[in-house]
């Protein structure tokens, strides 16, 4: 299969010396769904951020981040042709990062100012074609109604749909999303995670997802990578991650990602997600550092 996210001896420290990430190495393969876990303050935000070129690792070292075979980032310097990668990859934040003031459309049209000449962004004029576009992927989000309202009359499950139609319109091969249902009701949890897992399924996009509930990995992703202060200390499929095992792996700290409930499940489920591109046969977890 194509890896689709490579990182390689990525490292971050922040200022005062704390140590946000320790030579992190992962690869994600073109069209898998995978769960980034772990407690706050593990590194889930700064490793995602990494991805999209939004921060750069430390200098020393060899940290690398290539996407389809592009580099982000290599050594603590963003690449030089970084606009160009970043056009590839939608990143959903957990505060959705809309306009209030402006029109849904025009929100979800963002995403495609990276094709557009610089005069029609400015005036926001877009094409017929364009604007259709935009109103199809609010409709396969299932808010095209709200299409002409202010960004700022949306609930939060809305605006976190209309953050995902913009990645759709934007094209975006790899879509990251930044703990997007932290903040959201259980019926709005759900909406966006079936979402992120249809456009995994439908359009082959790739999608890494940070969450603090294990049960919401295991049901929308058949891979979960572990994050234990900055550090990758599982890899492999969700089923295998028992609350035995957590705590083997986070030893106190487990007791603060077990305490959070799937509130997902909790609803009455007609179709249960079915994590697409099974992850093969129960690996042994990568060895907690000291």
């Amino acid at each position: 299969m194509t890896i689709a996210i490579s990182i390689k001896g990525l490292n971050k420290t922040f200022s005062g010396g704390r140590k946000a990430l320790h030579d992190v190495d992962l690869d994600i393969q073109a069209g898998e769904m995978v769960a980034l876990i772990g407690a706050s303050g593990s590194g889930k935000s700064t490793l995602l951020r990494h991805m999209a070129g939004l921060m750069v690792g430390d200098g020393s070292g060899q940290g690398l981040i290539q996407i389809h075979g592009r580099t982000v980032q290599k050594n603590g310097k963003i690449a030089s042709d970084i606009r160009q990668t970043r056009a590839d990859v939608g990143f959903v934040f957990q505060q959705f990062n809309l306009v209030d003031r402006l029109p849904v459309i025009v929100n979800v049209l963002a995403g495609t100012l990276h094709r557009v000449p610089l005069w029609r962004s400015l005036l926001r004029w877009f094409t017929p074609a364009e604007v259709a576009g935009g109103v199809d992927a609010l409709r396969r989000v299932g808010i095209a109604e709200c299409c002409a309202q202010r960004a700022s009359t949306l609930s939060g499950g809305q605006q976190q749909r209309a953050a995902i139609a913009r990645a759709l319109v934007q094209g975006a091969k790899v879509i990251l999303a930044d703990e997007p249902i932290a903040s959201l009701d259980p019926e709005s949890s759900r909406k966006v995670m079936d979402i992120l897992a249809r456009v995994n399924r439908e359009d082959k996009c790739t999608v890494v997802v940070s969450l603090h509930q294990v049960n919401v990995a295991m049901k929308y992703c058949a891979r979960t990578v572990a994050l234990h202060r900055g550090r990758v200390v599982y890899d492999g499929p969700s089923v295998a991650l028992t609350p035995t095992l957590l705590r083997e792996l986070y030893g106190a700290d487990a007791d603060d990602i077990l305490a959070l409930g799937d509130h997902i499940s909790s609803l009455q489920d007609s179709k249960p997600a079915v994590p697409h591109l099974a992850w093969p046969a129960p690996l042994a977890p990568l060895a907690r550092a000291a």
